[in-house]
């Protein structure tokens, strides 16, 4: 008769119940990230929602950031910025020497937004950024109103005091970038892979067509000469100024 370990067999249940669960765990925790595009027309805001799938505890310690790539078509107004990171709503930072806010698309250049992402209330191992975007004005089309703008995928990054993530969730390279919004000082940021969940994202952008060329010129130019009419006889009426008409 054959004899039997049972020290053997209550390992391979231990290791089956115990060990195995948290061996998958541990590589199943890269991040999922989902984009959506909020309102229409020439301002939009794009939500983006990170999810790191673990609750170790050293994850208080680390610093969450989204660089999103902006085709030359898109553009975010860096005091529009300020302003909401004065309210707490979103902080970002524009990478970019100046950003022009009234060139159109064929004289802009492509450029990239740091965003630092909050915790979500709604999911502690959840972060998530609200970033508004701008369209900038297109060339007249042929025949079609509209231009399609397509999004690229985000870079995600992350900063730690301690090592919190499986070394297959990480990238061998990392990326030099201010700490935060108030704080310049570079750190050195982990990228890492992750999960996209949401379809790629693509704007419709409205544009003028070409054969309504004749008609938009001729509609300003009456409305800038009536308007004109009006302002010059109303200075000549009502204002200090005296002109030959009331001679």
């Amino acid at each position: 008769m054959c004899s039997f370990n049972w020290d053997i067999l209550f390992f391979l249940k231990f290791f089956s119940l115990c060990i195995m669960p948290e061996f998958l765990y541990a590589q199943n925790t890269c991040p999922e990230i989902s984009q959506q595009l909020l309102k229409y027309g020439f301002h939009r805001d794009l939500l983006i929602r990170v999810d790191l799938g673990t609750v170790d505890k050293g994850l208080e310690s680390c610093r969450l950031a989204i660089k999103v790539h902006l085709p030359r078509g898109l553009y975010v107004d860096p005091y529009e910025l300020k302003s909401l990171q004065q309210h707490n709503l979103t902080e970002a930072l524009v990478i970019a020497d100046e950003v022009d806010l009234e060139v159109p698309e064929y004289l802009a250049t492509d450029s990239s937004v740091l965003v630092y992402m909050k915790p979500d209330p709604e999911c502690i191992t959840c972060f998530k950024a609200l970033l508004p975007l701008h369209c900038r004005y297109y060339r007249p089309s042929e025949s079609n109103g509209k231009i399609p703008v397509v999004l690229q995928s985000p870079e995600i990054m992350i900063h730690c005091q301690k090592s919190v993530f499986s070394v297959n969730c990480l990238k061998e390279t990392e990326t030099e970038a201010p700490c935060s919004q108030n704080n310049l000082a570079v750190c050195h940021w982990k990228n890492m892979k992750y999960k996209m969940l949401s379809k790629e994202l693509e704007l419709q952008v409205p544009v003028g067509l070409k054969y309504h060329l004749p008609l938009v010129c001729a509609i300003t130019l009456i409305t800038t000469g009536l308007c004109s009419y009006f302002i010059l006889s109303a200075l000549c009426r009502y204002g200090p100024i005296h002109c030959s008409m009331r001679h």
